[in-house]
């Protein structure tokens, strides 16, 4: 595939497995500069009720980027998001106990007839939908604790929660109620019509949960995380491994409402051709996805890849949207800047900083964990201390949750000088007018 004629434009409407695998073949090449365009499949709930699926999501097949090397970082501008689904379902969950073998996500198993990751199908709509293919058994490894069918207006602007019967109507024809794309093998999750809170009213504002780089090694797609990550450690299945291996995740699985249409998302290469993916579509989320799960929903998105040949970092590095900045990471405007430049001058002194806001992605076990991985990262990547991250962040930013247990954005306004000699000021200039 990597001596294929690389492509302006490369359609993606495949899927993996569950399992990110660089070994694994991928679509391509794109070209520097070049597009990808991308039906998505629903990410989380889904798939956890797909048993077959072993990494808890199902996102597209990678594509290759042309010329990208490890050691390489790969800028996405994520030009368009659009949802398609019309109703889809979520909510807080929990597990079965019997339906997997250590965890969930990747080892289901048929509590009756003991297979690992069976095939299934759907039986009608309810708790007890989706039935093992071999013996009939209900076989879904979560269930809802509190869930919710919700359906969107015709322009996606608006979503509303949805009583028993018009839950159970929409689960009836799952697929074509979501736009499952043709090739995902996912259940529908809307077969489950959770009900549990009705006539609730949300806007939509769709971002990718999912986004970024194939890891170094094989991971389950929704493990690419430092705090899912988590569950690999040791694991007795195919896919465990050690704490040093977890340092070759990429965080492609983010669940950050900030990585939407319009904003930059800088990801490492770790594997010859990046291997870039995307999925877990959300019509909305607030700060921490504290339920766990939000909606998810098929769309299409539209990336612009730009290659940033030797520019090693270690995790995502986001330019969010300027209006989803902290305020005190805003960039400078010339008046405060004048007013700014007239107190130095006050204290005897002619210059102030030029600086441009970036967005570091920290993730671990916990919060605390994820807070001291993002601000290593930006002292890596800046050539700064710790500390002095720490005060940046403090008084130019903001730390906020992008999930809890273990994901945070470390954000503040950075000297254009530190961002030059990472490679990064161009990039961030150009995304914010500077």
């Amino acid at each position: 595939m990597k001596n294929e004629p690389a492509k302006q434009i490369v359609y993606v409407n495949t899927f993996t497995d569950g399992i990110l695998d660089p070994e694994k073949a991928m679509l391509g090449p794109v070209k520097d500069g070049g597009y990808i365009i991308a039906n998505t499949a629903p990410g989380c709930w889904g798939p956890m009720i797909t048993p077959s699926l072993q990494g808890g999501h199902e996102v597209t097949q990678p594509v290759y980027v042309e010329g990208a090397e490890v050691g390489d970082a790969v800028a996405i501008h994520i030009s368009s998001i659009q949802v398609t689904s019309m109703v889809t379902a979520s909510g807080n969950d929990r597990t079965v106990e019997g339906h997997f073998i250590s965890d969930p996500f990747v080892d289901a198993k048929c509590p009756e007839c003991g297979i690992v990751n069976p095939d299934t199908v759907i039986a009608d709509v309810g708790l007890e939908a989706v039935r093992c293919s071999n013996c009939g058994a209900a076989v879904t490894p979560f269930q809802f604790t509190n869930g919710y069918t919700i359906a969107f207006d015709d322009d996606r602007t608006i979503g509303v929660t949805l009583p028993k019967e018009a839950a159970e109507a929409a689960g009836k024809d799952g697929r074509k109620n979501m736009c499952t794309p043709e090739h995902s093998v996912q259940n529908p999750i809307v077969s489950v019509a959770p009900h549990d809170i009705v006539g609730m009213v949300a806007r939509v504002r769709p971002f990718l949960g999912q986004i970024g780089t194939t890891p170094a090694r094989a991971m389950p797609d929704s493990h690419n995380a430092g705090d899912f990550g988590q569950f690999l450690l040791d694991a007795p299945h195919d896919y465990g491994i050690t704490q040093e291996q977890l340092e070759e995740r990429t965080d492609g699985h983010m669940d950050i409402n900030r990585v939407r249409e319009g904003a930059v998302l800088i990801c490492p290469v770790k594997t010859e051709g990046g291997g870039i993916y995307l999925g877990d579509m959300h019509a909305m989320q607030g700060n921490g996805e504290i339920a766990g799960h939000t909606t998810d929903v098929s769309g299409i998105a539209t990336l612009k890849i730009k290659l940033l040949k030797g520019i090693k970092i270690d995790g995502p590095i986001l330019l969010p949207v300027e209006e989803d900045l902290p305020y005190n990471a805003k960039p400078l405007s010339e008046r405060e800047k004048s007013e700014a430049l007239k107190v130095a001058k006050a204290y005897g002194f002619e210059e102030i900083e030029e600086t441009a806001p970036v967005s570091f992605i920290g993730t671990g076990a916990d919060l605390n964990e994820a807070t001291d991985n993002g601000l290593n990262r930006a002292a890596s990547v800046l050539g700064m201390s710790v500390p002095e991250v720490m005060n940046r962040a403090t008084v130019t930013g903001s730390i906020d949750i992008g999930r809890n247990p273990g994901v945070v954005t470390v954000t503040f306004l950075a000297p254009l000088s530190a961002l030059e000699d990472a490679g990064l000021s161009e990039i961030a200039m150009k995304h914010y007018h500077l």
